[in-house]
């Protein structure tokens, strides 16, 4: 392996709903501060972001709605499964973050969560919802665009 670090990612889960639902500015990434059985459960392919989203408190990023069942063999030692977890950044991100939310009505809604060297990360995407009309605007432009694809396959 020599003196460079391993740089490997998989994701453990992502919110398809969130990229229908929001225009998504951008993204930070964070870490998450989680139980042993969370991580075994997460690792198990088991979690659901639909509806999570994070909010920070006294000077601290939390994340809310976000759902890891209980691992199936965690016994006494398993987790709750709604738990509020806490998101692991810097102070002056968190500020950032915190100013962007309350001056700007965005909203960070985590789009997925991933290993990255043996650590759960979170991928935070800074959103401002969509309205209906948009919705249906990406749905318009989808179609046409697997229209063309498809065109563009028949002519080969």
């Amino acid at each position: 392996m020599g003196s460079q670090a391993r740089k490997e990612t998989s994701v453990l889960a992502s919110n398809r709903k969130a990229r229908h639902d929001f225009h998504i500015l951008n993204r930070v990434e964070a870490g998450i501060e989680l139980r042993g059985t969370e991580v075994k459960s997460l690792r198990a392919g088991q979690a659901n972001l639909t509806g999570a989203y994070a909010r920070a408190e006294n000077g601290q990023m939390w994340l809310y709605h976000l759902t890891i069942p209980a691992y199936e063999f965690g016994n006494q030692f398993n987790h709750d499964p709604e738990r509020v977890r806490r998101l692991l950044l810097h102070k002056h991100e968190i500020d950032r973050l915190s100013a962007l939310v309350e001056q700007q009505g965005q909203t960070l809604v985590p789009l997925g969560l991933f290993l990255k060297n043996g650590r759960v990360k979170v991928d935070l995407g800074i959103c401002k919802g969509k309205t209906h009309g948009d919705q249906r605007e990406t749905l318009r432009r989808r179609t046409a665009d697997r229209e063309a694809q498809r065109a563009i396959a028949a002519r080969k």
